[in-house]
């Protein structure tokens, strides 16, 4: 085996934290949770301590050539959590803080809400707690210590960076606290720019005690003291008992088969893991080999299978609800026979998240996908840290704005996964891109196993995402299969280069001595997200 294991994720800076770690000897654990404080540095509108999360982890132990896992991987959710107070729960006369804002993207524009009444119970904090008692061997004090030196000496803002704090402007423009972090040194009424310094002591700061002190600094002391005492006086939901009652769940994944492979990935109460493995099921009775990379009928496959899965979605019920009759529904092998017969019998001719992958020389495998809505443009004080507006999210919350159970975790999209092959290759993948999450990992998915394709490659092929009527497509398919496509599916986009709406998928990947690649590693980091891949 050549290197101490490889990394992928969406800045460099994130890269590099994680590799520091792995060459001192930590395991991919470690350097996963040195990934994730350096991401809420350096991808700050992506990734926050203030936000919620998942991490795929599968211990490194047992035989490499067998092609199951080592040990059960475990999905730790850590995602966030409905408050248990509800609007009407508010004193006499006390209003909520919850207003639109407009994310304004070049081509289309977004509204999203934020506001005190907008934060969700924040879990990243808990789960990457949980994770360092369970699997990690370095101290807390020293994983620490990359993110620290990047709030604290600063690092440059690059061009995804500064064209994600245009989009989201009104966001982090929104208090004082917010500005002055996140506003530009050369024009305090406008955010940061490519290519200046940008620094966040108080983060550094916070991160140095939480190290020293634990967890519990964040929900039963100071931190958590301070924000539920701003949404009591502020017009939000979050109580001490919120802080204080939140756990971290360990969830026993889901696992579908595809191409002899194993998969494994979010489990329920998500939604974005089992439709992934509903569209794998779609397409397991097809040679999708043989139809053609970027052929019209492989292209045409994938746009009927994201179109199905979109309705059985709906048909089933998962958009409302996630509960054991609906997923027995969904994968129920007649329902599934009468979807599949959509797809063999077809004509030749349907957000701020980030993801971190590593695996580790020992065969330690941890795939990590969080998220902080957009912000919430609220600093909790002192820390340096914005929480999350998952509350405002109009995807996670199908039903309408606070009309949630109380005290219940939000589902998501996120899914990150692990993939066991026979001879023992392992692929660590997610992806961030609020409802396209699924079909990027999906289409990668396709791309390493009916394709063959390299990690590198089948991140960086174009893709395409068809929902609600509407096809947009990536250029780079031949002439074609677009103008076939586009006959089929006249409300159509075709974007003239990569870009974060179709996610970004970040993939590390090991080929055992008797795969394709002799016992090697590599990886893909998407260049739609600023992806970055490094093996150590």
């Amino acid at each position: 085996m050549t290197g101490k294991g490889c990394i992928a994720a969406g800045h460099p800076e994130t890269v590099r934290a994680a590799a520091i770690i792995l060459e001192e000897g930590g395991n991919a654990f470690d350097a996963v949770l040195a990934a994730t404080y350096a991401a809420c540095v350096v991808e700050p509108v992506l990734s926050s301590l203030g936000g919620g999360g998942f991490l795929m982890a599968s211990p490194g132990d047992g035989a490499p050539d067998s092609g199951e896992a080592p040990r059960a991987p475990v999905l730790y959710d850590f995602f966030t959590q409905t408050p248990k107070r509800r609007p009407g729960d508010l004193g006499e006369g006390q209003g909520l803080d919850f207003h639109p804002i407009t994310a304004d993207f070049g081509a289309v524009t977004q509204d999203f809400h934020i506001g005190m009444a907008a934060i969700a119970t924040p879990g990243v904090l808990k789960g990457l707690f949980q994770v360092h008692r369970d699997l990690c061997t370095m101290p807390m004090t020293r994983i620490v210590e990359p993110a620290m030196e990047l709030a604290s000496k600063g690092f440059t803002v690059n061009r995804l960076q500064a064209y994600l704090f245009q989009v989201v402007g009104p966001i982090y423009m929104h208090s004082e606290d917010s500005r002055a972090i996140f506003a530009s040194g050369d024009s305090p009424a406008e955010l940061m720019g490519e290519g200046e310094t940008m620094t966040n002591r108080d983060f550094a700061d916070t991160l140095e005690a939480l190290a020293r002190e634990g967890e519990d600094l964040f929900y039963r002391g100071e931190i958590a003291a301070a924000v539920s005492a701003d949404c009591r006086s502020g017009g939000g939901l979050l109580d001490r008992d919120d802080f204080e009652f939140y756990r971290a769940e360990k969830r026993q994944p889901f696992v579908t088969e595809y191409r002899g492979a194993r998969l494994y990935t979010n489990p329920p109460p998500s939604t974005g893991g089992i439709l992934i493995a509903f569209a794998l099921e779609l397409l397991k009775d097809m040679d999708v080999g043989a139809l053609g990379t970027g052929s019209a009928d492989h292209l045409g496959t994938l746009v009927k299978v994201m179109g199905l899965t979109n309705r059985a979605r709906v048909e089933s019920g998962l958009r409302e609800s996630v509960s054991e009759d609906v997923i027995e529904t969904l994968l129920n092998p007649d329902f599934l026979a009468a979807y599949k017969a959509k797809v063999l019998n077809r004509p030749k001719a349907e957000r701020g998240t980030t993801h971190i992958s590593i695996i580790d020389a020992d065969r330690n495998a941890a795939s990590l996908t969080m998220s902080n809505g957009e912000g919430v443009g609220y600093i909790a004080p002192g820390t340096g840290i914005m929480l999350n507006n998952m509350l405002g999210e109009e995807d996670i919350n199908p039903m309408g704005f606070h009309q949630w159970p109380v005290d219940t975790r939000l589902s998501s999209m996120m899914a990150p996964s692990l993939v066991f092959e026979p001879g023992g290759n392992l692929t660590a993948l997610g992806s961030g891109g609020s409802n396209r999450i699924r079909t990027a990992i999906l289409q990668v998915l396709v791309n390493l196993l009916d394709f063959s394709m390299s990690a590198e490659a089948a991140v960086e092929a174009p893709r395409l995402h068809y929902e609600g009527e509407s096809l947009n497509l990536e250029s780079g398919f031949t002439e074609s299969a677009i103008e076939q496509l586009f006959r089929d599916y006249p409300e159509n986009k075709l974007w003239d280069d990569r870009n974060l709406f179709f996610g970004g998928v970040h993939a590390v990947r090991f080929d055992s001595p008797r795969g394709r690649f002799a016992g090697v590693f590599s990886g893909g980091g998407d260049p739609r997200r600023g992806g970055a891949v490094l093996t150590v």
